[in-house]
Formats: C-alpha cells, structure tokens, sequence
C-alpha cells in the first residue's frame, strides 16, 4: 500500500464456531485488551500465555491496543488438540469502519487425525471474497475440513481451547496524536530494515510450490462463483 493511504489497523484474534475470528508485544496483560467471552479468554504465566475458549454458549477473542500503520508481525499458535470440527480459531489484522481493510487467517477444525485448514482471506476497501485454502504440510488428507460441514461439532469435547503466546511487532505504531512511530531512517539502522523485505526468487519459487501441492482452493479459479468475470487482481501476472 502506497503510504499516502495507508490505514492504521489493529490485530484481532478469537475463536469461534462454524465462524471466523488476529494480535503486537511480549506481555498480553500490557499490549492486549480481551474484547469478549465472558471469562473464556484468560491471560496466564505473567502475561506469556494468553488462551481463547469456545464452548456451547459463546466464543472467545481478544485485540492489541495499538494500531499500525507498517509491520512484521509473529505469533506462535497452539491450535485445538483432537476432534475439532466445526471451530476455527483466526488471528487476523483489519483497519475499522465499513470500508475496512483486513487480512485473515483462519484455521477450520476437523476430526482427530484429519488437517486442519488454513483459510485466508483479504479485505480492501470493505470487500473481500479473496479466499484460499491450504492444507498445512503436517497430514495427508483427501477430504474437505469438516466435510464441507458435515461433521458436526462434539460438544461432549468442550471447551476447545487454542493458546497464543511469544508474539512479537516489529512495526510502526500510530500514536493518539496520529503520528507514526517508524521515520525514514533509524539511529541503529537497522530497526526497520523488514520495510525493504520482500520475496526472493527462492521464496516465490517455494510459494508456488506450496500453491501447486498444497491449495486446495483459489477464488481466482472459481469461475462459478463471478459468472461476470473473475476479479482483476486474478489476471496479473
């Protein structure tokens, strides 16, 4: 994004049923605010561990409490363990306001044994309909998570429980004041050298391998689904 445009967004994350719902720093007790739950999200081990419950009733999520303009964002994940079909535990980045942007990460459940699924999905402007999905190179699997929602979800294994924790931004922070931590240059030289990064040949290469063995769905190949004409964005090289 062209940095005349750029808008700030917060990271978000939650965990849900048959739904969706992303996070900056070391200590969820001082970067984090949890927004919802009712006591299913709790902050453990002094601030190092932060867990998202989902049982019959209601979900859980939590947010940061800064918004950024530019980052390089990491979070360590501990998904649902055993039969979790029918949850998806997100972590997702989005800018507020009906012309939000966003960039999601979700992982759908599914039965003990079976892989979970990395849906992704990329909003601009309020609209999204940019959906992928992998398998994430940890089972072999032939089938659909879920079976495209056949499998019901087992309450009698509730609460389903995913952890976060060891994240860290390395990312320009938008004050109150709406100025941004990051300048053009850095006193070290370095801080904000992840500005310049972007893939090597090696990296593209190792993209399009996972998109050719690992995808097993791109909206720029459902032409059912925009009988008007895949989007533009499917078309560039």
């Amino acid at each position: 994004m062209a940095s005349s445009s750029v808008t700030p967004i917060l990271l978000l994350v939650s965990i849900l049923i048959c739904s969706i719902v992303a996070t900056s720093a070391a200590n969820f007790y001082q970067d984090f605010d949890i927004t919802w739950g009712d006591g299913r999200a709790k902050i453990l081990n002094n601030g190092d561990l932060l867990t998202l419950s989902l049982d019959k009733t209601s979900g859980s999520g939590f947010q940061s409490k800064s918004q950024y303009l530019f980052g390089k964002i990491d979070m360590q994940l501990k998904l649902v363990a055993g039969n979790s079909a029918g949850t998806v535990t997100a972590y997702y980045l989005s800018s507020q306001g009906p012309t939000h942007d966003e960039i999601d990460f979700e992982f759908l459940g599914n039965l003990s044994g079976d892989p979970y699924i990395l849906h992704t999905n990329v909003f601009s402007q309020g609209k999204g309909n940019r959906e992928q999905q992998f398998y994430l190179c940890l089972w072999n699997a032939d089938d659909w998570a879920t079976r495209g929602g056949l499998v019901k979800t087992d309450w009698t294994k509730a609460p389903f429980t995913a952890s976060y924790r060891n994240f860290n931004a390395n990312a320009c922070v938008l004050s109150s004041s709406g100025a941004s931590s990051c300048t053009s240059s850095s006193s070290n030289g370095n801080s904000n050298a992840w500005l310049e990064e972007q893939l090597d040949s090696t990296s593209q290469e190792r993209l399009k391998w996972v998109q050719k063995n690992y995808m097993i769905y791109n909206y720029c190949s459902d032409s059912k689904r925009f009988p008007q004409g895949l989007p533009p964005e499917c078309t560039t090289a």
